[in-house]
């Protein structure tokens, strides 16, 4: 059986993913930041929630966790030890499992710190949930974490197989691409990666997930290596940059200070 994996659209611009299986009742989310959307596509679906999966502590993730454990409170919620989130049932870190038995489906669970200090992704031989540590064509500021820590979670990320599909948590594509292109003008693959976002975005579909092989691709933040990279970076910098952390510094605070 295939994973079936939907978008569940909150606020502005968040994606709360749902995963479930054809022809069965349970289903799994990640990051729900608002329970409202979630239960009215789960009641319309005939569906049973029985995992919650949270990548971190912020807001607009967690924001609907305690209506949902009302509502179904057999369903076990996963997430990263933070004091900050309440309502966890588990608790995982860098390296546990988690195994969603109702779903056949079991994940590896990543650390990603630097967007938060806690931060955390989840995967398996296809898919990354990665939260607000990685977008397409972008990444996520730096609140909690540091850079030091942002930069060797995307390194981390980028070691993954290339065909994963990489399931962020906003709708930030567009503009990400823009700063990609302050990046590297030049780069035909950026400009085709914003010609298929916008179709994508005038239809009203969403642009997620994105493929990793699509991110080394285009995504600065991905790219630390590449000599047009950090040449645009030195010139932000007014200085010559000493490795890939340096790079991503330089990049995140341009986008930061100047983009943003």
């Amino acid at each position: 059986m295939s994973l079936i994996i939907e978008p569940i659209r909150a606020f502005d611009d968040n994606y709360i993913w749902l995963l479930r299986q054809p022809e069965h009742a349970s289903c799994a989310v990640v990051d729900p930041g608002d329970a409202l959307p979630v239960i009215e596509h789960l009641q319309r679906d005939g569906l049973r929630l029985d995992a919650i999966l949270i990548t971190h502590h912020h807001g607009d993730h967690i924001g609907g966790l305690a209506d949902l454990r009302r509502l179904w409170p057999q369903a076990e919620v996963f997430g990263p030890e933070d004091r900050r989130i309440a309502g966890l049932t588990r608790v995982v870190g860098d390296g546990d499992r988690v195994n969603l038995a109702g779903l056949k489906l079991e994940f590896a669970v990543m650390a990603v710190p630097g967007h938060t200090s806690t931060h955390i992704a989840y995967v398996d031989d296809a898919h990354l949930f990665c939260g607000d540590t990685l977008f397409a064509a972008g990444c996520g500021r730096v609140f909690d974490g540091t850079f030091e820590q942002l930069a060797a979670s995307l390194r981390r990320i980028a070691a993954l197989p290339a065909q994963t599909c990489c399931y962020c948590a906003h709708e930030y594509t567009l503009a990400n691409l823009g700063f990609a292109r302050w990046v590297e003008p030049e780069s035909a693959a950026v400009m085709a990666a914003i010609a298929a976002a916008e179709e994508r975005r005038a239809l009203d579909q969403p642009t997620v997930p994105t493929t990793l092989a699509e991110e080394l691709a285009v995504n600065p933040f991905l790219r630390t290596a590449e000599p047009a990279v950090i040449a645009a970076a030195e010139r932000f910098a007014g200085a010559p940059l000493d490795g890939q952390t340096q790079v991503f510094t330089a990049l995140r605070r341009w986008k930061d200070e100047c983009y943003d």
